[in-house]
């Protein structure tokens, strides 16, 4: 019998065909009218767009069911204050080695030196940060509703937590009210495979777009800088979190890596942790056996707070300004930048363009010209693709530490490598296709 191919493996060919469909339009066709007009602007824009959507429809239905049987799942609230506090720390503590560890290979390497800025100089006006206060007041919704529309995912986490503890205290009420949900959070997490069998057409075209658009001549001049950033991302991925794996969840890197594959490429493909929820739920649930009493709450709060990848950017960034600008740094600055790197993982939050405004926050505060940011406009896109990749696995190896602290880490699910697996959706009344163990 023949092995179908999964969806993960479909996705993965269709992210290589658009990059190189993408990078040969880039190259032959970057001036050709109708080519830019009907497939970059056109198709690839409106598809790629379409699917982007998809994903987002399904981030607030399922963080908020998801999230209501997590929390009525654990039944004792200050366990849920335990995997709080847990999973914030982790995420702080994550996003401050990140930090440091792209200072340390930025200093070493000193990208900057030399570059010649007036060739590659663009202006860039960061968008105004908000007060750390007025974040901190904004997490409570002034109007639920309001946040539900809007996506804001702090003030959902907080309202739906708000709403499963009274839950709770309604007795048969809450009780009845959780199976609804139940029921609920089961059909969204099939409209998440329906998606997913769609998801190899959408990600092709969105990377046919982005390296249609950006192509790979961008990077030579900023070999430097852009090196630097993929080397710190990769040892903080392969280094750091392989040993949190392995020390404190007990758990084998090399089958971790291999299982998120599916949430990697979405990742990638979208450059957004947000729209990446429902992957990210879907793979740690059921390919890593996290319960999802703790899963609900870890995630979204993780695709809000964590920024690891975003921080790593921060760090080489500021040293290849400082280098370029010719600005000496010390100590105290560096120091500065850890500090509000951390910070402004927490105050940005959900904020557009969250790494660029974190960025001109931290540039700011240590003397940094903040038109500086134009230089690395450029390659931003790219590299920006590849953090949000480290956010999502940050996000996946904290709820996986929290889960083997609460007893809540299936290992047979862990080490099974076909569990959750998606091949294909089977439709009602159809023979289009297969899934197995959803």
């Amino acid at each position: 019998m023949i092995k179908k191919t999964s969806i993960s493996s479909k996705i993965l060919i269709a992210m290589a065909l658009g990059l190189l469909s993408g990078s040969v339009i880039n190259v032959f066709f970057n001036d050709v009218t109708w080519v830019q007009s009907y497939l970059v602007d056109g198709l690839f824009y409106v598809i790629g767009a379409a699917f982007i959507n998809a994903l987002k429809m399904l981030v607030v239905p399922l963080v908020t069911f998801s999230l209501i049987c997590g929390v009525c799942g654990i039944g004792d609230i200050s366990i849920l204050d335990r995997i709080g506090v847990k999973a914030f720390v982790l995420y702080i503590l994550t996003t401050g080695v990140a930090i440091v560890l792209a200072l340390l290979i930025a200093i070493i390497v000193a990208p900057g030196r030399g570059f010649e800025r007036a060739a590659t100089a663009s202006s860039f006006t960061p968008t105004p940060a908000p007060p750390l206060t007025d974040v901190l007041i904004n997490i409570v919704p002034s109007n639920p509703v309001n946040a539900f529309a809007e996506g804001n995912m702090l003030q959902i986490i907080f309202f739906v937590i708000v709403f499963a503890i009274a839950m709770l205290m309604c007795g048969n009420i809450g009780r009845e009210l959780n199976q609804l949900a139940e029921k609920l959070n089961e059909v969204i997490m099939k409209v998440v495979t329906l998606v997913m069998d769609v998801a190899p057409v959408g990600v092709f075209f969105l990377m046919a777009k982005t390296f249609s658009e950006q192509g790979f001549g961008l990077i030579v001049p900023m070999i430097g800088y852009f090196s630097c950033v993929i080397a710190a991302l990769l040892l903080h991925t392969f280094g750091t979190f392989s040993l949190l794996l392995i020390f404190f969840a007990k758990l084998n890197p090399l089958i971790f890596i291999k299982k998120m594959r599916s949430v990697h490429i979405f990742a990638f493909s979208t450059a957004s942790s947000n729209a990446t929820i429902p992957i990210t739920l879907q793979a740690v649930e059921q390919r890593l056996g996290v319960n999802n009493a703790t899963a609900a709450f870890t995630i979204p709060l993780g695709a809000t707070v964590n920024m690891d990848g975003t921080a790593i950017m921060q760090g080489v960034a500021t040293v290849f300004i400082a280098n370029v600008y010719a600005i000496n740094l010390g100590l105290a600055d560096y120091v500065t930048v850890v500090g509000m790197s951390i910070l402004a993982s927490i105050g940005t939050a959900g904020v557009p363009g969250v790494g660029l405004i974190m960025l001109a926050m931290v540039f700011n505060q240590v003397g940094l010209p903040v038109e500086g940011i134009g230089l690395i406009l450029g390659v931003d896109r790219l590299l920006d693709m590849l953090r949000t990749v480290v956010n999502v696995t940050g996000d996946a190896v904290v709820t996986c530490i929290v889960a083997r602290s609460e007893n809540e880490l299936d290992d047979s699910i862990f080490n099974d490598p076909e569990a959750g697996v998606i091949n294909d959706v089977e439709l009602p009344h159809t023979h289009v296709a297969k899934h197995s163990r959803l």
